[in-house]
């Protein structure tokens, strides 16, 4: 499964005071924690660290660059910022997000294609997050066309049809996975499947278990990627499970030790 940690965020405090001291140490061990406990790629964000988002992305990667090679994955959702910022990454990189609105797409995608970066693309519009399966299914769609219109690769691409807190949006939980379930017969290869799954279980009690629960049962949907927390061992633990139980990896009795010794 492709995890995409997400522990480099400006939204956490130790993140953002680090970004405002100037503290590198801190990023580098945060990155260093979560490529260790199985992370392939890292989100990163500056929040509202600082004001210039520029500047902050990119610290932020050089100091990721001083103890690992892995995929970056650049989060913030200003066009100027992307368009300035991608260019400048060094190494394998993700644009983390396109809306799936077509004017948006003809920006996104050709810059994604013309740095060798992947994308994010979401199914949400002008419109909002669509509350029922079609329209998720009709705006993946969207963003496949464009993606094969700009020459962008299937294995570049991940489509988040969005998940909602499940204190405020339940049945969004369900929709969700029949979209996965449609999405992927949209297309052959398929694209990517990502969720970010931290949104589900926001200002709920039982986080982990609630996300544990809903990883099992969205890699059983077809989802093959996430954004959430490396060093959530339980959780961890079932993303490594299911990529057993989705034939992805070969039983052993110490499958769990065999994955991460990877």
């Amino acid at each position: 499964m492709y995890v995409i940690g997400e522990l480099i965020n400006g939204m956490f405090s130790n993140v953002k005071k680090a970004i405002q001291d100037k503290d590198g140490q801190v990023i580098q061990d945060l990155a260093k924690a979560q490529a260790d406990a199985g992370a392939t790629a890292l989100d990163v964000n500056v929040g509202p660290a600082t004001r210039d988002a520029v500047w902050g992305l990119l610290w932020l990667v050089e100091n990721i660059r001083k103890v690992s090679d892995i995929p970056v994955a650049i989060d913030n959702a200003k066009w100027d910022i992307m368009k300035e910022v991608i260019p400048q990454v060094p190494g394998d990189k993700i644009i983390n997000s396109s809306k799936a609105d077509e004017d948006l797409l003809d920006k996104y995608v050709p810059l994604a294609a013309e740095n060798n970066a992947a994308l994010i693309a979401l199914t949400i519009d002008q419109s909002g997050v669509p509350n029922d399966v079609d329209r998720r299914v009709e705006m993946a769609a969207t963003i496949l066309t464009k993606c094969a219109e700009h020459g962008l690769d299937m294995d570049k691409l991940f489509i988040d049809p969005i998940i909602l807190p499940v204190n405020v949006a339940g049945q969004q939980a369900m929709n969700v996975l029949r979209s996965l379930e449609q999405m992927k017969m949209l297309s052959d290869p398929a694209p990517h499947f990502l969720l970010g799954l931290s949104n589900l279980s926001q200002n709920c009690a039982n986080r982990s278990l609630i996300n544990r629960t809903y990883l099992a049962m969205a890699r059983g949907a077809g989802l093959d990627a996430a954004i959430l927390d490396p060093l959530d061992t339980e959780l961890m633990d079932v993303a490594i499970t299911t990529d057993l139980l989705c034939g992805k990896a070969i039983y052993c009795d110490s499958f769990l030790e065999a994955a991460r010794s990877k």
